[in-house]
């Protein structure tokens, strides 16, 4: 019979236990080596996914495991993208274009996904930004397009999703939104204001709909590299005169990081938010952005 171990082991000893220990819980956990993140066979709609953020946060939820539905405008794009995430992840992807500010085309869309696929667990809500300008050339009309393409969106794609994840007691709604909505960005007047009544919206609706097991959060990238980004340092340039590796420079000084993010970096943070294991985050707004806002909160 096994001797018992003594009550005086040695540091090594005792670490050697613990490590054991640690690794017997994340075993019951499923971990073995890495985090599951419990996403596999959940469904999720990501929109704007054929190019940027969405694109990585669709590809990333579809490594995890997910079943993934995306949407876009443009047809070929779409096809493009969904081609390529179905040969990095070996998943089928959906795709189906259309324009995210069309109530009727976003209810067709998610009411053809729960066909597809038998249920729907997490909705990624995204769009393009509306274009940098001043407020004294800020006419009316752009105003009610940024509210279209940003609140109204979150809208159309929050009523068609949360009646369903509320019927199965589980559902992720997490809206891509902007470090703006925690420290404004000069020339963006339209994200700065209408990305913040998103936020609003994100957090009455997770309050409402917490007691179902559904979580809403918002991300809020800071400044990552992608075409947007390319897009809003040319019209910056053509501004003031800058180079446009000027303006990226400047960008980086202001970062704490010193360095730009990456679309991978703010999409592995969207697959932990509609992972089981963040079942108690809600009503958050994370900022992706190196350390760019300097809030307390």
């Amino acid at each position: 019979m096994p001797s018992r171990p003594s009550g005086k082991q040695n540091p090594s000893t005792r670490l050697a236990l613990t490590l054991a220990r640690i690794l017997r819980e994340d075993c019951q956990f499923g971990l073995r080596g890495e985090m599951d993140l419990g996403l596999n066979g959940r469904v999720a709609i990501v929109a704007a996914a054929s190019k940027g953020l969405g694109k990585e946060v669709a590809k990333e939820l579809a490594r995890e495991g997910a079943q993934v539905a995306i949407c876009a405008r443009t047809s070929s794009t779409l096809a493009e993208t969904a081609a390529y995430i179905q040969k990095a992840t070996g998943r089928e992807v959906f795709h189906q274009a259309l324009d995210v500010t069309d109530s009727a085309a976003v209810g067709s869309f998610v009411a053809t996904v729960e066909a597809r696929f038998g249920h729907l667990d997490i909705c990624v809500t995204n769009s393009g930004g509306p274009p940098s300008n001043s407020f004294k050339n800020t006419k009316p009309e752009d105003w009610r397009s940024a509210v279209d393409l940003l609140l109204m969106s979150t809208v159309f794609f929050a009523r068609e999703t949360l009646p369903r994840m509320q019927k199965n007691k589980w559902g992720r709604l997490i809206t891509v939104t902007s470090s703006a909505v925690k420290q404004p960005v000069d020339g963006l007047l339209l994200s700065n204001s209408v990305r913040a009544a998103v936020t609003g919206l994100a957090r009455t609706l997770a309050n409402e709909y917490a007691a179902d097991g559904i979580t809403v959060n918002n991300v809020c990238p800071g400044y990552t590299r992608t075409a947007r980004l390319d897009d809003l340092a040319s019209t910056i340039s053509a501004r003031t005169g800058a180079k446009p590796e000027e303006v990226f420079a400047g960008w980086e000084r202001e970062i704490p990081a010193r360095r730009l993010g990456t679309p991978q970096e703010f999409a592995a943070v969207v697959a932990f938010l509609a992972s089981e294991r963040a079942s108690y985050i809600t009503g958050t707004s994370i900022a992706v952005d190196g350390g760019l806002v300097r809030s307390l909160l």
